[in-house]
């Protein structure tokens, strides 16, 4: 009897001993398993930068050749507007032209052939007539040597068809010049400047009938479209949202502890649901501003709670794996 009360005694002694050190054990295991287990991995998403497509011109919705979740290439036709007026006005601006141009064209010949052959016959005419007068001149001069044979009043008139004639030539030689030159300069110069003018309004009205129908800027992805068919669209109103590949990026909130270890350029690597592989990327931007920034002036207590945006973008490939608004892990360094 006593031998069982000893060992009794002894075992709680023992028990009194051993329970504050096991209810420490259990405490540090309980914050253990309480706090975080350390990691590079930085909560982000995924961010994209729209292309919106819009004509400069208003019009109604005529076709819509894309619909939304289209992959589609550059070049390839996404919508057009009703463009009945804008043909009209270049179809004005080409008659516009071509009659521009016949009046250059004309300002720059001379007379019609038949002017110019009857200027050269009545030359002809003039010529003979001179010749004829010169001889008469000639004749009647020799006449007045001799004495009583003729009149001073019959040389002077012989003198005077001389000198008509001779004028008449000279006059029809400037007319047949004239008519072989084209216009003055002064009126060249005129018609060149009204051709190409009507050149411009004639690129004006190419390049209006040309934006009422657009393609594809880049590759990319039909994200939305904006308006059906048959509704007016407003001049500049975007009809639909492209997502090129490029546009897609990353973006996460670092730090501000690990802020001076990230620089543009660095690799980036980020893990996604669904997919198995982390996909490659790199340092693209980091904002020179803090987030979340508390209303007090920085001290040692306060600035480890700022952050910064940085933004990770990827190979074309690799940017197709994603989808704005995705939530996504990241991580910096190789």
């Amino acid at each position: 009897m006593n031998i069982i009360e000893t060992t009794n005694s002894m075992a709680n002694r023992f028990c009194k001993a051993i329970l504050p050190i096991f209810g420490v054990l259990v405490a540090l295991g309980f914050v253990s398993s309480c706090s975080p287990p350390a990691s590079d991995k930085i909560q982000g998403y995924v961010e994209g930068e729209f292309v919106y497509i819009a004509s400069p011109l208003a019009g109604a919705l005529k076709t819509l050749q894309v619909q939304r979740g289209t992959q589609v290439k550059e070049g390839d036709p996404l919508f057009s507007l009703e463009n009945t007026p804008e043909k009209a006005a270049r179809d004005e601006a080409q008659r516009r032209m071509a009659q521009a141009r016949a009046n250059l064209d004309d300002a720059r010949k001379g007379k019609r052939p038949s002017e110019i052959a009857s200027i050269e016959a009545q030359m002809k005419q003039a010529r003979v007539a001179l010749t004829l007068s010169e001889r008469e001149f000639a004749r009647q001069e020799k006449l007045t040597r001799i004495q009583g044979a003729n009149s001073e009043q019959d040389l002077d008139r012989a003198r005077a068809a001389r000198d008509q004639d001779s004028q008449r030539v000279a006059q029809l030689e400037a007319d047949l010049k004239t008519a072989q030159l084209g216009s003055r300069v002064d009126q060249l110069l005129a018609a060149e400047a009204t051709q190409r003018a009507q050149e411009a309004v004639l690129a004006r009205a190419d390049w209006d009938l040309s934006q009422k129908a657009q393609s594809a800027p880049r590759d990319g992805l039909v994200f939305d479209t904006l308006y059906r068919e048959g509704e007016w669209v407003a001049a500049g109103r975007p009809v639909i949202s492209l997502l090129p590949p490029g546009n897609i990026k990353v973006r996460a909130f670092i730090p501000e502890t690990r802020l001076a270890a990230i620089h543009p350029g660095d690799p980036v690597r980020v893990t996604v649901d669904g997919l198995k592989e982390q996909l490659a990327g790199k340092v693209s931007f980091i904002s020179p501003q803090a987030e979340f920034t508390p209303p007090v002036i920085y001290s040692l207590e306060n600035r480890s709670k700022l952050v910064f945006m940085v933004e990770a973008v990827f190979d074309p490939e690799t940017a197709v794996k994603l989808h704005p608004g995705q939530p996504v892990d990241v991580r910096f360094g190789s």
